[in-house]
């Protein structure tokens, strides 16, 4: 049996400055207790959280399928996500601009790579705005920040191991510079020798940030779920759809080498066009909650 909820009445002025309905609701167990009214149903307790939630099987037709669904939703939602995408676009020439200023032109590898790995948890808003368009409700960023706040841990916490991710990653390039060394000239074969070593293990750790976010944080945000288990379900989803989760792979890789190839200029669509396309890679792969 579901435990009971009271829905009572919001902060005024909070819905009104987040545009939300004056009325929210709250679980018996998160009032005060010592109140006399609150009586929790006999045998109550809280669900146990799965490890990971199972997956969908899906067709090689479903990226493109994403793709269209987000388009959809930035078609109808142009404001916000234009707006959220010009703002990605301009702290990107802000990073650029200082590394470039510095004159560590070798960062700015690094804050590509930096950027591609954090792109899940930039486009949590982008969740927030598909995920009220599928509820029926006119998209507001205001909402969206309310969003992200309540899974602000979660997200700091997946941000974190990202960015532990990005340090080991930076670590294990800077040993294949070990075995190749600036200073010699290495010939052709030594040149294509360092590509594929290098290529083979930068591929090993993308493999990792990407089988660990595909689905995670849109997850996180429609199911409250916590970033372990998240995770655990984003990638026994790719484990069941290797090659969709590789076209789906391929098809953001190529986006976003069109984003970078324009000045940063067609993230502010292409960042959009993902982050809403990913929501709808999430709502299909993951079995859906009774």
């Amino acid at each position: 049996m579901p435990p009971e909820v009271r829905f009572l009445p919001a902060n005024p002025i909070c819905a009104e400055l987040f545009q939300v309905p004056v009325w929210g609701f709250v679980y018996p167990w998160e009032e005060n207790v010592s109140e006399p009214d609150v009586v929790r149903p006999d045998g109550a307790e809280e669900p146990i959280e799965p490890l990971f939630y199972p997956s969908n099987r899906l067709g090689f037709d479903a990226p493109m399928r994403w793709l269209r669904l987000g388009w959809h939703d930035l078609v109808r939602a142009k404001r916000q996500s234009l707006a959220y995408g010009i703002g990605l676009v301009l702290f990107g020439y802000l990073v650029t601009g200082l590394a470039w200023g510095d004159g560590n032109t070798l960062a700015l590898f690094t804050l590509a790579v930096a950027f591609i790995l954090a792109g899940p948890v930039l486009a949590f808003g982008l969740y927030s705005v598909s995920r009220q368009l599928e509820l029926g409700r006119p998209p507001r960023l205001g909402v969206c920040w309310m969003e992200s706040r309540n899974h602000m841990r979660n997200e700091l916490l997946f941000a974190l191991v990202m960015m532990v991710v990005l340090l080991v990653w930076a670590r294990a390039a800077t040993m294949v510079n070990v075995f190749f060394p600036v200073g010699e000239d290495p010939g052709a074969l030594g040149w294509v020798e360092f590509l594929a070593v290098g290529s083979a293990v930068g591929s090993i750790f993308a493999t990792i940030v990407f089988s660990s976010s595909v689905v995670a944080l849109p997850m996180m945000l429609d199911r409250g779920t916590d970033a372990i288990t998240s995770a655990l379900t984003s990638i026994n989803a790719v484990i069941n759809n290797k090659g969709v989760m590789l076209l789906w792979a391929l098809l953001i890789m190529v986006l976003t080498l069109v984003g970078f190839a324009t000045a940063y200029l067609g993230f502010a669509v292409i960042l959009p066009l993902i982050g809403h396309a990913s929501w709808h890679a999430y709502r299909e792969t993951v079995v859906r909650a009774d």
